[in-house]
């Protein structure tokens, strides 16, 4: 069996700067160079978390500080309303895009990918912030060294495959490796997949060769 993927909750940040729904505009760009963020939630009550401001929630302050919004496409004008926004209530996305800290790390970044935004809320099944989990921390699984990824795929994949043969796996810089004599090499694209499957595997190539023919 491949082992359990990494979730969110492996890679998420715990510490997280917030505001409330009467924040105001200036304080919610101070905090966001301070803490060097590109969005904040905004929370109420116990920590439950009613939407997140982004940059993109705040450039249309500056975007249209010299517009007539009679002239702007329609499309433009709920972009239009926040460059009038003074509190993080108005300026804030609502519903909040969020995930749970057993979202699978693949599952993560499709919703960043489809969504289009580069930061996550974690929160519990209430709603209830927990963390946060970005673009950057979704790469830290390709820190793995090495010898840890070679370990997985060889007891995750080599193992139950190529039972009882000398196929091994070997990864240098992220790229696993399999090579060695098989009689199963049309298992080849099974184990591909199952290694790309490992966290933290950057590609998958293939040198198994056919075992040596028995002398009669």
């Amino acid at each position: 069996m491949i082992s359990s993927p990494h979730t969110v909750s492996d890679v998420m940040t715990h510490t997280v700067v917030s505001v409330g729904r009467d924040a105001a505009f200036k304080e919610i760009v101070e905090l966001m160079r301070q803490w060097r963020v590109s969005s904040v939630p905004v929370l109420e009550g116990e920590g439950r978390v009613i939407g997140v401001i982004s940059e993109a929630d705040l450039l249309p302050k500056e975007e249209f500080r010299d517009s007539d919004p009679g002239l702007l496409p329609l499309h433009r004008l709920s972009d239009v309303a926040k460059a009038g926004a003074v509190t993080a209530g108005e300026l804030m996305s609502a519903p909040a895009i969020s995930v749970h800290a057993d979202t699978t790390l693949a599952q993560a970044a499709r919703i960043m990918a489809l969504r289009k935004v580069k930061r996550l809320p974690v929160v519990d099944r209430v709603g209830i912030l927990e963390g946060v989990v970005s673009r950057s921390d979704l790469l830290k699984v390709f820190l793995r060294p090495d010898t840890e990824l070679a370990a997985e795929v060889n007891r995750t994949v080599v193992a139950v495959l190529f039972p009882g043969q000398a196929v091994s796996a070997s990864v240098q810089d992220g790229v696993v490796t399999f090579s060695g004599p098989t009689r199963d090499r049309a298992l080849a694209p099974v184990a591909v997949r199952l290694a790309h499957a490992v966290e933290g595997v950057v590609d998958v190539r293939m040198d198994l060769t056919a075992p040596a023919a028995t002398p009669r």
